[in-house]
Protein backbone atom coordinates (compact mmCIF):
# COMPACT_ATOMS: atom_id res chain seq x y z
CA UNK A 1 0.00 0.00 0.00
CA UNK A 2 1.51 3.52 -1.05
CA UNK A 3 -0.50 5.18 1.23
CA UNK A 4 1.14 3.59 4.34
CA UNK A 5 1.90 5.95 7.80
CA UNK A 6 5.46 5.94 8.31
CA UNK A 7 5.96 5.64 11.77
CA UNK A 8 8.85 4.80 14.09
CA UNK A 9 8.26 3.70 17.94
CA UNK A 10 10.56 3.63 20.44
CA UNK A 11 10.03 1.70 24.17
CA UNK A 12 9.98 3.16 27.64
CA UNK A 13 13.10 1.88 29.56
CA UNK A 14 11.70 -1.50 30.12
CA UNK A 15 9.70 -3.56 28.02
CA UNK A 16 11.67 -4.25 24.77
CA UNK A 17 10.21 -2.33 21.81
CA UNK A 18 8.58 -5.17 19.62
CA UNK A 19 7.08 -6.33 23.12
CA UNK A 20 5.70 -3.07 23.74
CA UNK A 21 4.29 -2.51 20.79
CA UNK A 22 3.11 -5.88 19.60
CA UNK A 23 -0.64 -5.15 20.30
CA UNK A 24 -1.03 -1.79 18.77
CA UNK A 25 0.61 -2.81 15.43
CA UNK A 26 -1.56 -6.17 15.03
CA UNK A 27 -4.73 -3.19 15.61
CA UNK A 28 -3.42 -0.81 12.79
CA UNK A 29 -2.16 -4.00 10.24
CA UNK A 30 -0.92 -2.75 7.35
CA UNK A 31 -2.10 0.88 7.51
CA UNK A 32 1.50 1.73 8.75
CA UNK A 33 4.73 0.97 7.81
CA UNK A 34 6.40 1.11 11.20
CA UNK A 35 9.61 0.64 12.53
CA UNK A 36 10.09 -1.06 16.15
CA UNK A 37 13.34 0.87 17.72
CA UNK A 38 15.13 -0.60 20.66
CA UNK A 39 16.64 2.05 23.04
CA UNK A 40 20.59 2.69 22.13
CA UNK A 41 21.04 2.99 25.95
CA UNK A 42 20.86 -1.15 26.26
CA UNK A 43 22.82 -1.24 22.42
CA UNK A 44 25.68 -3.05 24.64
CA UNK A 45 25.90 -4.96 28.13
CA UNK A 46 26.43 -1.62 30.03
CA UNK A 47 25.21 1.91 29.14
CA UNK A 48 27.65 3.35 26.86
CA UNK A 49 29.78 5.28 28.89
CA UNK A 50 28.85 8.91 26.86
CA UNK A 51 25.44 8.13 26.89
CA UNK A 52 23.05 10.86 26.46
CA UNK A 53 19.99 12.18 24.88
CA UNK A 54 21.69 12.59 22.34
CA UNK A 55 23.01 9.38 21.45
CA UNK A 56 19.19 8.11 21.21
CA UNK A 57 18.23 10.95 18.65
CA UNK A 58 21.38 10.05 17.12
CA UNK A 59 19.82 6.38 16.63
CA UNK A 60 16.37 7.04 15.47
CA UNK A 61 17.92 9.27 12.87
CA UNK A 62 20.06 6.23 11.65
CA UNK A 63 16.88 3.85 11.81
CA UNK A 64 14.89 6.68 9.88
CA UNK A 65 17.68 6.82 7.27
CA UNK A 66 18.05 2.90 7.05
CA UNK A 67 14.69 2.42 6.08
CA UNK A 68 14.57 5.33 3.94
CA UNK A 69 12.08 7.44 5.92
CA UNK A 70 13.00 11.37 4.68
CA UNK A 71 9.84 12.21 6.89
CA UNK A 72 7.98 10.14 9.16
CA UNK A 73 5.53 10.22 12.20
CA UNK A 74 7.80 9.24 15.65
CA UNK A 75 5.78 7.98 18.39
CA UNK A 76 7.75 7.45 21.64
CA UNK A 77 6.76 6.33 25.38
CA UNK A 78 8.69 7.02 28.58
CA UNK A 79 12.32 7.11 27.81
CA UNK A 80 11.57 6.73 24.24
CA UNK A 81 9.45 9.64 24.98
CA UNK A 82 12.08 11.91 26.36
CA UNK A 83 14.37 10.70 23.42
CA UNK A 84 11.74 11.72 20.77
CA UNK A 85 11.80 15.12 22.91
CA UNK A 86 15.54 15.24 22.18
CA UNK A 87 14.91 14.27 18.73
CA UNK A 88 12.59 16.80 17.76
CA UNK A 89 14.52 19.73 19.27
CA UNK A 90 17.37 18.53 17.12
CA UNK A 91 15.93 17.43 13.94
CA UNK A 92 12.16 18.40 13.71
CA UNK A 93 12.04 18.96 10.20
CA UNK A 94 12.18 14.87 9.48
CA UNK A 95 8.87 14.63 11.55
CA UNK A 96 5.34 14.57 10.13
CA UNK A 97 3.87 14.18 13.56
CA UNK A 98 5.12 13.90 17.73
CA UNK A 99 3.14 11.21 19.31
CA UNK A 100 4.27 11.03 23.70
CA UNK A 101 2.90 8.53 25.75
CA UNK A 102 3.68 9.77 29.12
CA UNK A 103 7.62 10.71 28.41
CA UNK A 104 10.16 10.34 30.50
CA UNK A 105 11.34 13.94 30.62
CA UNK A 106 10.45 16.95 29.16
CA UNK A 107 13.70 19.05 30.11
CA UNK A 108 14.71 20.47 33.49
CA UNK A 109 12.37 23.87 33.92
CA UNK A 110 10.33 21.99 36.05
CA UNK A 111 7.76 22.96 38.85
CA UNK A 112 8.55 23.16 41.90
CA UNK A 113 6.74 19.89 42.42
CA UNK A 114 8.12 18.40 39.57
CA UNK A 115 12.01 19.06 40.58
CA UNK A 116 11.08 17.58 44.42
CA UNK A 117 10.05 14.25 42.81
CA UNK A 118 13.28 14.09 40.36
CA UNK A 119 15.37 14.43 43.70
CA UNK A 120 13.39 10.98 44.91
CA UNK A 121 14.41 9.69 41.32
CA UNK A 122 17.86 10.61 42.15
CA UNK A 123 18.25 8.64 45.78
CA UNK A 124 17.22 5.76 44.29
CA UNK A 125 20.74 5.02 42.28
CA UNK A 126 22.23 3.62 44.86
CA UNK A 127 19.98 1.16 45.78
CA UNK A 128 20.39 -2.24 45.21
CA UNK A 129 18.63 -3.39 41.90
CA UNK A 130 15.59 -4.81 43.07
CA UNK A 131 14.90 -1.88 45.23
CA UNK A 132 15.83 0.36 42.34
CA UNK A 133 13.23 -1.15 40.63
CA UNK A 134 10.53 -1.13 43.02
CA UNK A 135 11.19 2.39 43.95
CA UNK A 136 11.17 3.77 39.99
CA UNK A 137 7.30 2.01 39.49
CA UNK A 138 6.27 3.08 42.62
CA UNK A 139 7.09 6.80 41.74
CA UNK A 140 5.50 6.76 38.65
CA UNK A 141 2.03 5.98 40.22
CA UNK A 142 -0.79 7.95 41.87
CA UNK A 143 -0.93 7.78 45.65
CA UNK A 144 -2.75 4.33 46.55
CA UNK A 145 -2.04 2.72 43.08
CA UNK A 146 -0.48 -0.31 43.12
CA UNK A 147 2.09 -1.22 40.62
CA UNK A 148 0.98 -4.51 38.37
CA UNK A 149 2.20 -7.82 39.83
CA UNK A 150 5.74 -9.64 38.11
CA UNK A 151 4.86 -11.75 35.62
CA UNK A 152 5.11 -15.47 36.65
CA UNK A 153 8.41 -17.53 36.17
CA UNK A 154 12.50 -16.41 36.12
CA UNK A 155 12.81 -12.81 34.58
CA UNK A 156 13.65 -12.39 30.94
CA UNK A 157 17.66 -12.08 29.97
CA UNK A 158 16.95 -8.47 28.61
CA UNK A 159 15.72 -7.50 32.21
CA UNK A 160 18.96 -7.45 33.94
CA UNK A 161 20.33 -4.40 31.79
CA UNK A 162 17.60 -2.32 33.17
CA UNK A 163 18.39 -0.61 36.49
CA UNK A 164 21.92 0.75 34.43
CA UNK A 165 20.23 1.49 31.51
CA UNK A 166 17.35 3.65 33.85
CA UNK A 167 20.37 5.25 35.85
CA UNK A 168 22.25 6.24 32.88
CA UNK A 169 18.57 7.98 31.96
CA UNK A 170 18.40 9.83 35.05
CA UNK A 171 21.73 11.46 34.54
CA UNK A 172 21.14 12.49 30.94
CA UNK A 173 17.85 14.01 32.14
CA UNK A 174 20.23 15.93 34.97
CA UNK A 175 22.54 16.79 32.04
CA UNK A 176 19.92 17.31 28.92
CA UNK A 177 19.70 20.35 27.68
CA UNK A 178 16.43 20.41 25.86
CA UNK A 179 15.86 23.85 23.27
CA UNK A 180 12.52 24.68 23.75
CA UNK A 181 12.94 27.56 21.21
CA UNK A 182 13.32 24.74 18.59
CA UNK A 183 9.76 23.08 20.24
CA UNK A 184 8.20 26.52 20.03
CA UNK A 185 9.04 26.79 16.21
CA UNK A 186 7.59 22.69 15.47
CA UNK A 187 4.33 23.29 13.63
CA UNK A 188 3.49 19.80 13.23
CA UNK A 189 0.73 17.95 15.69
CA UNK A 190 1.61 16.63 18.92
CA UNK A 191 -0.30 13.91 20.78
CA UNK A 192 0.29 13.11 24.61
CA UNK A 193 -1.65 9.91 26.14
CA UNK A 194 -1.84 10.15 29.93
CA UNK A 195 -2.66 8.32 31.87
CA UNK A 196 -5.49 8.87 34.85
CA UNK A 197 -3.68 6.96 37.62
CA UNK A 198 -0.26 8.15 36.89
CA UNK A 199 1.21 10.66 39.19
CA UNK A 200 -0.04 13.74 38.77
CA UNK A 201 2.79 15.68 39.22
CA UNK A 202 5.15 13.92 36.86
CA UNK A 203 3.12 13.67 33.91
CA UNK A 204 0.11 15.92 34.33
CA UNK A 205 2.42 18.72 34.77
CA UNK A 206 4.52 17.85 32.36
CA UNK A 207 1.73 17.91 29.84
CA UNK A 208 0.54 21.61 31.15
CA UNK A 209 3.98 22.66 30.13
CA UNK A 210 3.75 20.81 26.72
CA UNK A 211 1.31 22.45 26.02
CA UNK A 212 2.53 25.98 26.68
CA UNK A 213 5.24 25.34 24.58
CA UNK A 214 3.87 23.21 21.01
CA UNK A 215 1.79 25.37 19.17
CA UNK A 216 -0.73 22.13 17.92
CA UNK A 217 -0.66 20.08 21.36
CA UNK A 218 -3.77 17.71 21.84
CA UNK A 219 -4.08 15.74 25.64
CA UNK A 220 -6.35 12.53 25.57
CA UNK A 221 -6.30 11.28 28.78
CA UNK A 222 -7.17 7.23 29.53
CA UNK A 223 -8.80 7.29 33.24
CA UNK A 224 -7.59 3.55 34.38
CA UNK A 225 -4.26 3.83 32.59
CA UNK A 226 -1.48 3.93 34.80
CA UNK A 227 2.46 4.34 33.55
CA UNK A 228 3.09 0.45 33.62
CA UNK A 229 -0.88 -0.81 32.05
CA UNK A 230 0.00 2.25 29.12
CA UNK A 231 -2.79 2.38 26.19
CA UNK A 232 -0.45 0.77 23.27
CA UNK A 233 -0.19 -2.37 25.37
CA UNK A 234 -4.20 -2.49 27.18
CA UNK A 235 -6.48 -0.32 25.27
CA UNK A 236 -4.73 -0.32 21.70
CA UNK A 237 -7.59 -0.21 19.42
CA UNK A 238 -8.72 3.17 21.19
CA UNK A 239 -5.29 4.62 20.85
CA UNK A 240 -4.60 3.62 17.31
CA UNK A 241 -8.05 5.43 16.46
CA UNK A 242 -6.28 8.72 17.81
CA UNK A 243 -3.11 8.16 16.17
CA UNK A 244 -4.56 7.09 13.12
CA UNK A 245 -6.61 10.80 13.11
CA UNK A 246 -3.47 12.55 14.58
CA UNK A 247 -1.41 11.02 11.55
CA UNK A 248 -4.21 11.54 8.39
CA UNK A 249 -4.10 15.21 9.88
CA UNK A 250 -0.62 15.46 9.75
CA UNK A 251 -0.81 13.73 6.11
CA UNK A 252 -3.28 16.46 4.54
Amino acid sequence: MANRHRVVLLPGGVVPAEQAYAALLAILGDRVDAVTKDLEVYSGDRPPPDFSLGTEAQGILREADVHGFDRFHLLGYSGGGASSLAFTALHGERLLSLSLLEPAWAGNERTPSEEALFQRFRALKPLPPDQFMAGFVRLQLAPGVEPPPPPEGPPPEWMAKRPAGLRAFIDAFDHGDLDLEALRAFDRPVYFALGGRSNHDYFSRMAERLATIFPDFTVETFPERHHFDPPHRIEPERLSHSLLALWTRAES
